[in-house]
């Protein structure tokens, strides 16, 4: 069984940073594709990066602009989404998820979904 933790959100101001990390248990973490999406109300779940257990990586170039960076560490189970130059237009829960092996940039095809972590950008 799978389970995803994701932490590292909070409330900051405009062009500031902040890091999430998710932390995933269970055995065979290398062998998933890690996703990052976002929700806000009244608006469907957003990708925003994704990427696979051989590092190959995605990322949503509407939203994130150059502005993110998605990794993973394996020796931890982790994986971040460092977000940069933040605009209160990016506030919404985060979530972290994750399938077998390839990435995926359609939300319908992720099996394990963590609770999610709120950031809020004041202006």
């Amino acid at each position: 069984q799978v389970q995803l933790v994701e932490s590292g959100g909070g409330l900051v101001q405009t062009g500031d940073s902040l890091r999430l990390s998710c932390a995933a248990s269970g055995r065979g973490f290398y062998t998933y594709a890690m996703g990052w999406f976002r929700q806000v109300p009244g608006k469907e779940r957003e990708f925003l990066a994704a990427i696979s257990w051989q590092n190959r990586i995605a990322y949503q170039t509407d939203s994130v602009k150059g502005r993110f960076t998605i990794s993973r560490d394996n020796a931890k189970n982790t994986v971040a989404l460092q977000m940069n130059s933040l605009k209160p237009e990016d506030t919404a829960v985060y979530y972290c998820a994750a399938r077998k092996w390839n990435y995926s940039l359609d939300k319908a095809e992720y099996d394990y979904w963590g609770q999610g972590t709120q950031v809020t950008i004041s202006s």
